[in-house]
């Protein structure tokens, strides 16, 4: 078997000639092959343009010409020339995607606080064995695997090739495998799931040598998870000559900061949009 430009091709496509004829399946399925019937006699040259390849090879007028798997794997538009000593005939034919068996998943984003409703996207774009995006309809599974906790399915319908789902994050902070799974094919992606926003601070003050010393009880979010490293709090003291804010990052689970202070104050702490309790204080 030869390959054959393009060009020479539709050249051959434009020849016509009355005697010989060549006739082509209505319903093909990528890679399960095709037989092709023609009429004529005697020695004719066989040409197929696909949408991936083009072909060349001998062949006997009036025999059919068998089209392996391999050579029609490609879902789209085909094109089959005969040409004999008398002309060239030809037919065009579609090859459709097999059954859906494969699938592409992404899961965005890969870092979401717990407690977010539809926070997590888990896409599927669905494909045959040899590739070909399948349009569908075909089932696709999506389950979530959260650590430490139960899996949780929900099976959707693929339209034009993709299947999609929206998912709340847990309440638990950690990773959590979400999967995709269709035919022979089971894809697992991993979201952490983080602590939201601080929740409930509360603030301790005790004397140290410059003034007050102030600290967090260890910082949660809403639902109990501890926030990470890092996370800014916000320590406002106000006396009679104004307010003073520090801000200072959580570590080890706790914010600490010391306070100059003279006569009455008082202390308030902060974390974006929460608040929490607060103190007062005097210092001689």
């Amino acid at each position: 078997m030869k390959t054959f430009s393009i060009p020479a091709l539709v050249a051959a496509a434009a020849l016509a000639a009355a005697a010989g004829e060549i006739h082509a399946p209505a319903n093909i399925a990528a890679g399960t092959g095709a037989t092709l019937e023609t009429t004529g006699s005697g020695p004719a040259t066989f040409y197929l343009i696909g949408p991936a390849s083009a072909t060349k090879s001998k062949v006997e007028a009036g025999t059919s010409v068998r089209l392996a798997p391999e050579r029609l794997e490609r879902a789209g538009r085909y094109v089959a020339i005969l040409c004999a000593s008398d002309g060239c005939r030809s037919t065009a034919f579609w090859v459709r995607p097999a059954a859906a068996n494969r699938l592409s998943f992404l899961v965005h984003p890969s870092r979401v606080p717990v407690g977010t409703p539809q926070g997590i996207t888990a896409m599927t774009i669905v494909r045959d064995s040899f590739d070909n995006i399948a349009p569908g309809p075909a089932q696709v599974t999506f389950t979530a695997m959260p650590k430490g906790g139960k899996p949780v399915s929900a099976r959707r319908a693929s339209e034009n090739g993709i299947a999609w789902v929206r998912l709340t994050s847990a309440q638990k902070a950690g990773a959590t495998r979400l999967g995709a799974s269709i035919g022979h094919a089971d894809e697992i992606r991993v979201v952490e799931q983080v602590a939201s926003d601080a929740c409930h601070l509360r603030i301790q003050a005790a004397r140290g040598r410059q003034g007050f010393a102030v600290a967090t009880d260890p910082v949660h979010d809403c639902s109990g998870n501890p926030v990470p490293d890092g996370t800014v709090v916000s320590f406002t003291e106000s006396d009679a000559r104004g307010k003073t804010t520090v801000d200072v990052p959580v570590k080890r689970g706790v914010a600490r900061v010391e306070m100059p202070i003279r006569g009455r104050a008082k202390i308030t702490v902060a974390s974006g949009v929460v608040t929490g309790n607060e103190l007062e204080v005097s210092a001689p």
